[in-house]
């Protein structure tokens, strides 16, 4: 094992009891407000390092590689009727279970015109939010995964750790990038997943009971307020 994973798991160890106290507290602390947590993306034009935000909001980290336990996932969905013009802006349609979207046209996802393929991808913008639980951190960071990246993180939890009987939250994950290149020549970057390391019993335990009290928190967080009407990434296939 390496000097890293060990660290991790030391860490994982002796202060879970601590992160599950303090998410008692915040829970009583942030009752009936949401919580905007530390965002990161994936790189656009192939790009392989990530943005981490740290002491200095102007000054990201810059790292390889994200390491941690998965504490939450689930789809989003966001649709804006007016083209990308560089600036933030609600979408006119959000859903935050990637099933049924709230505003115009709103609905079922699954039957939504603008959910639909056709010869530049779909119009409704569609993505997976992770939620990272890194070392000795009390919050989880936000990573959020364009079309091109969730066939990976399907992969990965599917066939690597629900076929061998685990949980996400029973191992520590590492999150690296790939490059890749569209049948229309275009660059872009890839998530890729791999275990780092399994946690023992009593760990599986504590990180079960953390994903229990970080969920009600997570799934209340504006996660589509600091998105964009980029590109999307699924038109590049």
């Amino acid at each position: 094992m390496s000097e890293i994973k060990n660290e991790l798991m030391e860490v994982e160890n002796n202060n879970l009891d601590s992160f599950n106290n303090f998410l008692s507290g915040l829970q009583d602390e942030m009752c009936g407000l949401s919580l905007n947590f530390d965002r990161i993306k994936i790189p656009s034009g192939g790009l392989l390092a990530f943005q981490v935000p740290g002491d200095d909001p102007q000054r990201p980290d810059i790292v390889a590689e994200l390491e941690g336990v998965i504490v939450d996932h689930y789809p989003i969905n966001a649709y804006w009727k007016s083209k990308f013009t560089g600036q933030n802006g609600k979408p006119d349609c959000s859903s935050l279970d990637g099933i049924h979207g709230i505003g115009d046209p709103g609905g079922l996802c699954s039957g939504c015109p603008m959910n639909q393929y056709g010869e530049n991808g779909k119009d409704c913008k569609n993505m997976h939010q992770i939620y990272l639980l890194r070392k000795g951190e009390c919050l989880p960071v936000l990573l959020s995964l364009p079309p091109t990246s969730i066939k990976h993180l399907a992969d990965y939890i599917g066939k690597r750790l629900l076929s061998k009987g685990l949980s996400y939250t029973d191992v520590v994950t590492r999150i690296t990038l790939k490059q890749a290149t569209s049948s229309k020549g275009i660059t872009y970057s890839e998530a890729q997943f791999a275990v780092i390391e399994r946690l023992n019993p009593e760990q599986k335990v504590k990180m079960a009971k953390y994903k229990s009290g970080i969920k009600p928190i997570t799934r209340m967080a504006d996660v589509i307020e600091g998105e964009t009407k980029t590109q999307n990434e699924e038109s590049v296939i």
